[in-house]
């Protein structure tokens, strides 16, 4: 694929899961420093990982909040909860996602990632 067509395609599907108003604000934050590091993420995680076919985006979207929290990422873990509006994934994916995260990856790992799901759940819910 094509870098241009890379980076369309990865702004496309970025816009799909977090949406407009997110990336529009991304965006609009970039500055000469990380605009290199803003090209390689549209390009490389959404435009190539995230665009393959064979997984859906709500399989995506459990991966990566299990991933993320494994790894204690929490910010991310609660923007990627709250893309699940535009994934398909559940609150229920989210538990089984979170409940894999214990197993594997610790429980204190797990509750933290349980509290922020709760709260960005609840949010969602609330319409704040």
């Amino acid at each position: 694929m094509a870098e241009t067509t890379r980076f369309e395609q990865g702004m496309a599907t970025r816009r799909s899961v977090l949406g407009n108003d997110y990336v529009d604000a991304a965006t609009a934050r970039k500055t000469s420093f990380d605009e290199d590091f803003q090209s390689f993420i549209t390009e490389g995680a959404w435009g190539t990982v995230w665009s393959r076919p064979g997984v859906s985006k709500r399989e995506r979207s459990m991966m990566t909040i299990a991933l993320l929290a494994a790894l204690g990422h929490d910010e991310e873990v609660a923007m990627h909860v709250r893309a699940t509006v535009n994934t398909g994934c559940t609150p229920d994916d989210i538990k089984e996602a979170l409940l894999h995260v214990a197993v594997y990856a610790g429980v204190p790992a797990a509750n933290r990632a349980f509290k922020i799901a709760k709260q960005e759940l609840a949010k969602l819910e609330t319409g704040r």
